[in-house]
């Protein structure tokens, strides 16, 4: 049996979708950009000037024609994110705006070189499912930093992609690129490669650039993940509930704008909500009720027949310390319960803006360990228990039984060398290494190992050709130094 969680009743999840869509009724939302407003006028919904008020029907109607599933493909083209029911996928955090450096233990502005190191270590991380535009390279322009990492996602990472457009002008390269790795348009609606994020402003905006990223996203099918950030006791009501009714309302209204300019756009209703500590004037995303508001939206997702997305397996901590592992393994553990279908999180520390190499491989084994705990505990060859048992007696142990032997590797979950479960003594003779220094040989070994994708250089070609092309559109003449070895 799958162990579940659950923080709502459906009584109450009723009740806060039925006072978001009064609120989009009543209240409405803020939308700036004059192509959108358009779009929604043709479509029947109120508009009076930079405000769209939605009605109960067009708003249930936008709920039918969102797909209840669909799945991720790789740069190959094979199925990578199964996004349905509680299937659990998880994924880097994205767009920090700092790395923590190994070397230095300082946070400072992370370069190509990095951008790549991540790339690599990710296509080779068993138990994270797709990648992300994990943190935004300092060495280019800053109007071409979006397009650029996916650019070098494409390149060195087979893996789905979750990203983002920072500008409108942004999306047609990025739109380019993904049809240049599937050969056409048709074949990227069949088999997605990526993910837009696309993120209201709290309380009940959209803006110029984010909502037009949504309806480019809906124009060619490429999913979308609805980002409503909401901060408890700040921007949103200091109770958890309070803070969901607003979430579900800037949520819904992205749903409608999606379904209305091209109704069957995959959406992944997510979001990334916090608490606000008064304290300290920060969003903690690793306290406990961030996590219960995730947990509970997805529900409330779940409820409306959709696939969820959340980021909850990360940490506020500003180095690999225990209130990194205590934070990041808390919210995977609530995520995978709750079947929150796209976990975002892994490597992420200080408040969703820097990322850690050493924490994403150490994040790696929390993702396989709670993987394991989902698949639950059922019978496997156990009754009757006696002949097993008198085996037992028998022998005095159980180590190569037959049932052991056939069983051991789908019961038992074996981390991989971050985690050490040495005695003291063994420990000791291998160097008494610290997690830090463990996280750290399994990041230097997976760069080193990395193996290029199988992308072809026809397809490598063009895709440098479109990055290129983009940056002499912003003065920048050269991209980068980067190792092309298996792009020429």
């Amino acid at each position: 049996m799958r162990p579940k969680l659950k923080f709502l009743t459906d009584e109450l999840i009723q009740k806060i979708i039925n006072e978001a869509i009064e609120i989009l009724c009543k209240i409405g939302i803020e939308i700036n950009n004059q192509n959108v407003l358009s779009l929604l006028s043709g479509k029947g919904v109120r508009i009076k000037k930079s405000r769209a008020y939605f009605t109960e029907d067009i708003i249930q109607k936008a709920l039918k024609t969102a797909p209840n599933s669909f799945s991720l493909y790789d740069v190959n083209g094979n199925e990578a994110n199964d996004l349905s029911g509680y299937n659990i996928n998880f994924t880097p955090g994205s767009a920090a705006l700092h790395i923590l450096d190994y070397n230095t233990q300082e946070i400072r502005n992370p370069t190509t070189k990095d951008y790549i190191n991540f790339a690599k270590i990710v296509n080779q991380l068993k138990y994270i499912a797709s990648q992300s535009t994990a943190f935004i390279p300092s060495d280019v322009n800053e109007k071409i930093s979006d397009s650029y990492r996916l650019f070098l996602s494409l390149l060195y990472c087979k893996k789905p992609v979750i990203t983002g457009a920072f500008r409108i002008e942004s999306f047609e390269v990025m739109k380019n690129m993904q049809i240049a790795v599937r050969s056409s348009g048709k074949t990227l609606k069949e088999k997605p490669l990526t993910v837009f994020s696309c993120c209201p402003t709290s309380p009940f905006k959209w803006s110029d650039v984010t909502s037009q990223n949504l309806i480019d996203c809906a124009k060619y099918s490429i999913p979308i993940e609805f980002i409503s950030m909401p901060l408890s006791g700040f921007i949103a009501p200091v109770t958890l509930v309070g803070t969901l009714i607003q979430h579900t309302a800037e949520t819904l209204s992205g749903i409608v704008i999606s379904q209305l300019a091209n109704p069957g756009t995959p959406i992944l209703y997510g979001g990334s909500p916090a608490i606000f500590d008064i304290r300290y004037e920060t969003t903690p995303m690793g306290a406990v009720e961030t996590m219960m508001i995730d947990c509970a939206y997805n529900e409330i997702g779940k409820y409306l027949g959709l696939p969820t997305q959340a980021y909850i397996s990360l940490s506020d901590a500003k180095q690999l310390d225990a209130q990194a592992g205590l934070e990041s393994s808390m919210g995977a553990t609530l995520a995978a319960l709750s079947g929150i279908n796209m976990i975002a999180g892994p490597g992420m520390l200080d408040f969703e803006s820097c990322q850690s190499l050493e924490k994403l491989v150490l994040d790696n084994e929390i993702c396989g360990m709670t993987l394991r705990m989902v698949k639950g505990i059922e019978p496997k060859e156990d009754f009757p228990a006696i002949p097993l048992l008198q085996e037992l007696l028998k022998e005095k142990h159980l180590l190569i039984s037959k049932h052991t032997r056939t069983h051991l590797k789908l019961e038992h979950f074996f981390p991989g060398q971050v985690i050490n479960r040495a005695n003291r003594p063994r420990w000791i003779e291998e160097g008494s290494t610290s997690l830090k220094e463990r996280a750290h040989n399994e990041v230097e070994k997976l760069i080193t190992s990395y193996e290029p994708t199988k992308i072809s250089k026809e397809i490598q070609k063009e895709l440098i050709q479109l990055m290129e092309t983009e940056a002499r559109r912003y003065g920048q003449e050269k991209l980068p130094d980067r190792d092309l070895s298996h792009c020429v």
